[in-house]
């Protein structure tokens, strides 16, 4: 810019001063900058790299990131979109030898009061990190991360637990000991957030230390934390042991990881159990076939039995995961012997969400135990999820009946089944009927087309006619998805004929339906069968009494005029959309006026 430092002008003068034209726009960038108004300080700074291209590397690094680092006092949706910026910097300051220059604004921005400004000041810091030679990490940034794990405020301590891990492998090793020791002092700070901050980052820490410091100094700082008096510090430490169970040697977890993590699994607080619950298949991978099988089998029973609604439901839903990952020589015996008795109580728990993950996960357990166990236990549980007075259990169940179908094969289970779905698909609760209808097309698939045909079309015929309208527009979708599954022979045969039957029905509604059947079936039919069975129906009904019906012709003509060949469209749909565009109701005459033009037919 042609000013010796834009810093120093007044708002306003820097467009004026400007001879250059191409800079003009940075100059009015520039200027925004420092406006009152915060959208436009919001825009300039998401513009940020071309005001930086436009000055140079030199003078970014002279003027620009002062004056950013200077004005950090400013809206957080402004901080915010800065903290981003920064951290795509690298280039526009000269490359990885200058990263460092970046530092000071992120530095001040990690410190700020709003927790998502820190959070994306961190994530940049993080991203530069990696930009840095070995030599300016321990120079510029790692001094950086000190000042931070020992500001005054607990923000800026906050914002240093996550930066320890980006750090340390790739300093020297008395470094790495003064990091070690930051850390230690932060997992007993005195603010809670602090050390929630400091118990989120452990286990990621833990990943970059050599197993010798991960046995003398994380095991101790983990299992502190796990004690901490904090139950928001106590659940998060639960996650961190998952990662550090994923690190130490076999022999080493029964004593240093599995008295806490066991004592978490019984926690008096049950957003701890929730989250053990929660990350219990992840725990499972972490320690193996014998502890899971000494230590993990009882502790989940436990969660499934938890006295909380929302740890049987977080422990429900890994119910599937879990057996998966049992080992094999005893899988069998052991879902059946101990996992198989809690999963009956739950399929009658008191709680809807319970019961909800259980019949979401349930049906797996079908492709582990195998055909007989399946008919003879896993088959009486479906069916008594099935007649569950709650329909998003019931609708569960359907939605995964691909992995019975595979286990016990379509004949078993359409005598089990059949009746649950029919008594869905006529439920007196019109969402439930809804929400069959959408799952008609994924039975359609697993059931096969004989089936589909003998059992289920006629319900799928029988909707169109419901006397809720969002039922008869599903049940128009729904219709479609099957031709498109089945093919448009099939549709020729099974569907088509059924749909334009209800041309004559004598409810003016029924008719109105065949129409919405035949726009949403022209299209996957072709033209053949559109022409052919189809057009001749509509140009019937374009003879309605009823105006409702008479317009929703001209709109289906608009619909399936692009699958008609030219010579159909001028011969035949034209005179009968000119003969409905001088109708004496005035609905009529605008809808035919415009299929006319949009079908180019003027």
């Amino acid at each position: 810019v042609a000013s010796s430092s834009w810093q120093d002008q007044p708002p306003g003068a820097m467009a004026g001063a400007d001879s250059d034209d191409s800079l003009y726009p940075i100059a009015v960038l520039i200027d925004e900058l420092r406006n009152e108004d915060v959208q436009l300080r919001l825009n300039s700074i998401k513009k940020l790299s071309t005001i930086a291209l436009a000055l140079g590397v030199e003078r970014t690094r002279t003027e620009l990131l002062p004056f950013l680092t200077d004005t950090i006092y400013d809206e957080d949706e402004v901080l915010l979109a800065l903290a981003e910026q920064l951290g795509n910097f690298t280039m526009l300051v000269g490359g990885p030898e200058y990263v460092h220059c970046l530092l000071p604004p992120l530095e001040s921005l990690a410190t700020v009061e709003e927790t998502v400004v820190r959070d994306k000041a961190v994530e940049s810091l993080r991203k530069i990190s990696h930009e840095h030679s070995p030599v300016d990490l321990e120079v510029h940034f790692e001094p950086l991360v000190k000042r931070l794990a020992s500001g005054d405020w607990f923000t800026s301590r906050t914002s240093a637990c996550g930066l320890f891990s980006v750090c340390y492998p790739r300093v020297s090793s008395t470094v790495k000991a003064e990091i070690r020791q930051h850390f230690r002092t932060l997992c007993s700070d005195d603010t809670p957030m602090v050390r929630r901050a400091a118990a989120s980052k452990l286990g990621e820490f833990a990943k970059v230390l050599e197993l010798e410091y991960v046995k003398s100094d994380i095991i101790s700082l983990f299992t502190a934390l796990a004690s901490d008096e904090q139950d928001s510090v106590r659940l998060l430490a639960v996650e961190a042991g998952v990662s550090i169970a994923t690190l130490l040697p076999q022999e080493d977890l029964e004593a240093l990881v599995m008295p806490t993590l066991r004592q978490a699994a019984e926690d008096k607080s049950w957003r701890v159990r929730y989250m053990v619950a929660d990350k219990f298949s992840d725990l499972q991978k972490a320690v193996g076939p014998e502890i899971t099988k000494n230590d993990l089998v009882p502790a989940f029973q436990n969660l499934l039995k938890d006295c909380e609604a929302e740890v049987r439901a977080a422990a429900a839903n890994k119910v599937k995961e879990f057996c998966e990952n049992l080992p094999e020589d005893s899988r069998e015996t052991i879902i059946m012997t101990h996992i198989l008795p809690c999963v009956k109580e739950l399929v009658s728990d008191t709680n809807q969400h319970v019961k909800s993950a259980l019949a979401s996960v349930i049906m797996g357990l079908s492709t582990i135990l195998g055909k007989d166990n399946t008919i003879e236990h896993l088959l009486p549980l479906f069916l008594a999820q099935l007649k569950d007075e709650c329909p998003e259990v019931r609708l569960n169940i359907i939605s995964n009946l691909d992995c019975v179908n595979e286990v016990i094969g379509i004949r078993q289970l359409s005598q089990s089944l059949l009746p649950a779905i029919v008594e869905l698909a006529e439920d007196a609760k019109w969402r439930v009927r809804l929400a069959i209808i959408e799952y008609m097309p994924l039975l359609a698939g697993q059931l096969g087309v004989e089936f589909f045909d003998e059992k289920l079309n006629s319900l799928c015929m029988a909707w169109l006619v419901d006397h809720v309208y969002a039922i008869r527009e599903a049940a128009t979708c729904n219709l479609m998805k099957l031709v498109e599954k089945f093919g448009a022979e099939w549709a020729q045969n099974t569907i088509v004929p059924k749909v334009l039957g209800m041309a004559n029905d004598p409810n003016y509604l029924h008719r109105m339906t065949t129409l919405f059947c035949i726009n949403a079936l022209s299209e996957v039919c072709g033209q053949e069968i559109t022409t052919k069975h189809m057009l001749p129906v509509v140009f019937k009904m374009s003879n309605d009494q009823v105006a409702n019906v008479r317009f929703n012709v001209a709109k289906s003509l608009q619909k399936i005029g692009p699958v008609l060949d030219s010579n159909c469209l001028q011969t035949e749909v034209k005179p009968v959309l000119e003969k409905l565009a001088s109708d004496q109701d005035m609905d009529v005459k605008y809808f035919a006026q415009e299929a006319i033009s949009v079908l180019s037919l003027a």
